[in-house]
């Protein structure tokens, strides 16, 4: 065991610690990465404001980028400096998701409270979502990293585990969307940017940003939307149909928010679909009428991290913004040292920050 530097939550809703905590050798099929970068994903403030449960003490922490540091046994086509993204996607590969093209819903459980951290007196220590990467290093399953360009930063290359996938792969993956068809992206923040890169990059004829602030609006206009509506807007769909002469052929709803919900299936033309990224709270609900579904063959899909398969779609995601066809910088609203991390966090709630970077600089 080794002693690292790492960000806990030992109560829901209280500020992160930064202590020492114990961090186990890589075993079999898994690799150690010494983290140059993470970012602070709305996830992560959900499980640490006990949103959806889980352990405690916990790490969270899952979009992020380093250098391989240790590997254990079986693992190939990688060594010691390469750098990588480390994603929460963890998976067996052998199981029917696995096998069917559907790692993002890998049907082998994983207990967090039996992986490699300790707290630092030998306790329990949950490393969330496979991952526990706010933290000096991290050990995962091999299933959870993509080399990248040793050129790249690592800030940048950061936003590709979880944000840019998600919602580019909303669009491409679970909206299969094609050129020519319309879109909706409810939420402008940073997944609704990049599902909104996304639908520009798949060839969307129109692509509306519906969001509470006119700022966020200005900014999916410049990742690529038509057009853009306040939520406040009285109607909004209404609004939506007048502009573009129809509805939706997919419907994106990358917030956690109930109307968001609610109000989505009111944007679609017949036969199209809403994509439910977006995670709301445990015990929320929301309410539809399934006779309009069944009566214009609409339907309501669930997408995780956007359905992505990360060795087909991470490198592809890396070639378009070597290309200069897909944002990344720009989605960076602030780099923060780990030493503030609460701070960072507490940017991040105000929902004006597109992704907030911890750099691991020690």
């Amino acid at each position: 065991m080794q002693i690292i530097k790492a960000a806990v939550c030992h109560e829901f809703g209280a500020p992160l610690v930064i202590e020492d905590v114990q961090l186990r050798s890589p075993e079999m099929g898994e690799v150690e990465v010494t983290i140059e970068a993470v970012a602070i994903c709305h996830s992560d403030i959900s499980f640490a404001e006990g949103a959806w449960g889980g352990s405690l003490p916990a790490v969270y922490g899952h979009e992020a980028a380093g250098r391989i540091s240790a590997i254990g046994t079986g693992v190939g086509g990688i060594a010691i400096g390469d750098k990588v993204v480390v994603t929460l996607i963890r998976a067996c590969g052998s199981c029917s998701s696995c096998a069917g093209g559907k790692p993002t819903i890998c049907e082998i459980p994983y207990d967090g409270d039996q992986g490699p951290l300790k707290t630092g007196s030998g306790g329990k220590l949950h490393q969330a979502m496979a991952c526990g990467a706010f933290a000096q290093k991290a050990v995962v399953d091999q299933s959870q990293i993509v080399k990248i360009p040793h050129s790249m930063a690592s800030d940048t290359a950061s936003l590709l585990s979880c944000g840019v996938i998600t919602g580019v792969g909303a669009v491409v993956n679970a909206a299969r969307l094609r050129a020519g068809q319309d879109v909706v992206v409810i939420g402008a923040g940073g997944v609704g940017l990049n599902a909104i890169q996304g639908a520009r990059i798949a060839g969307a004829r129109r692509i509306v940003a519906i969001d509470m602030s006119e700022e966020k609006l200005d900014a999916a206009r410049a990742f690529g939307a038509t057009d853009g509506i306040l939520a406040t807007t009285d109607k909004p769909w209404r609004e939506m149909r007048k502009r573009i002469g129809r509805g939706a052929d997919a419907v994106i709803v990358t917030v956690g928010a109930i109307p968001a919900y609610d109000s989505a299936p009111r944007y679609l033309a017949g036969g199209g679909r809403v994509i439910m990224v977006g995670m709301p709270h445990v015990g929320a609900y929301s309410s539809y009428e399934p006779v309009v579904f069944a009566a214009l063959g609409q339907g309501m899909i669930g997408s995780k991290m956007g359905d992505v398969v990360i060795q087909r779609d991470i490198p592809w995601m890396i070639d378009l913004y070597q290309q200069g066809r897909l944002k990344l910088d720009e989605l960076i609203s602030g780099r923060w040292q780990f030493n503030l991390i609460n701070e960072a966090i507490a940017d991040t709630k105000t929902g004006t920050a597109r992704r907030n970077v911890i750099l691991m600089d020690f």
